[in-house]
């Protein structure tokens, strides 16, 4: 753990795109603060269109991995723990140690869309910048003091 930062930990159901833009967008915009971590109730590879629209802001996603929730729970503390879907707020464990506290950001799953190669990749577009809004929000209104649980 970075000495001094706040944990955060963006958890979907497959950490294939929404908490993988999120953690991405957290270390760019709150590096100096927080610690950034994402995880999927169900994680599977991460979606190339995640990659490739993320890439169009400069973020290269090279290292970027889909983890499980079981990689974290009881293994490592969070100050934050904040759910990126509808889908994983249901399944998550309602009790987790160490969490100061939990938000929803019910964002639209951008791989659930149905269209052509394009219209997909604008779907990606537009929730990689919600999260973007979002993250750079949520950011600045955490700006005092890091949190004690």
């Amino acid at each position: 753990m970075a000495e001094g930062k706040t944990r955060v930990l963006f958890l979907c159901t497959r950490n294939a795109a929404r908490s993988q833009m999120a953690e991405a967008f957290l270390k760019r915009y709150g590096s100096d603060r927080f610690e950034a971590h994402s995880a999927g109730l169900r994680p599977g590879d991460i979606n190339p269109l995640t990659v490739a629209v993320m890439g169009e802001l400069g973020y290269d996603l090279a290292g970027y991995r889909s983890k499980g929730l079981d990689e974290y729970l009881g293994k490592a503390f969070f100050q934050y723990l904040i759910i990126m879907c509808a889908q994983a707020e249901k399944d998550c464990p309602k009790l987790w140690p160490g969490i100061c506290e939990r938000l929803s950001w019910n964002v639209e799953d951008p791989a659930a869309y149905e269209g052509s190669e394009e219209e997909k990749l604008s779907k990606f577009r537009e929730v990689r910048d919600q999260i973007e809004q979002l993250v750079t929000t949520w950011v600045a209104k955490n700006t005092g003091p890091q949190r004690a649980c």
